[in-house]
């Protein structure tokens, strides 16, 4: 959303694409917000004031975490203990995803991936 040059141009070209629907998940505004209430992420601190907004403005979609996210979330297997990623794995699983990340962690769970 902020076109952060480390994210690939595969990447980028799918986001991009008129005929591309883009969820952002409530996990990751979650996310964002707290990492901008540490201060491990302050340039964001305007992105994360007006999220509604600038997820309107480009044209992506909302994704809510429902229970069922939630449950297996919480009960996939392994060892990764991010509470975020697992509820965007499960997004990913339960909703058939791409999830955007070039975090390998994903693998694990199973997650289709793009980066």
């Amino acid at each position: 959303m902020n076109g952060d040059p480390r994210m690939s141009a595969r990447a980028r070209a799918a986001v991009g694409a008129s005929s591309a629907e883009v969820l952002v998940s409530a996990a990751s505004a979650w996310e964002l917000a707290v990492k901008v209430r540490l201060g491990k992420l302050p340039e964001a601190s305007r992105l994360t004031h007006r999220l509604a907004e600038s997820i309107a403005e480009q044209g992506f979609q909302r994704l809510p975490i429902s229970l069922e996210h939630g449950r297996l979330g919480g009960l996939l297997p392994g060892a990764h203990r991010d509470p975020f990623d697992r509820v965007l794995a499960a997004q990913s699983l339960l909703d058939d995803l791409v999830l955007v990340t070039n975090d390998a962690a994903f693998s694990s769970f199973g997650v289709k991936t793009l980066w």
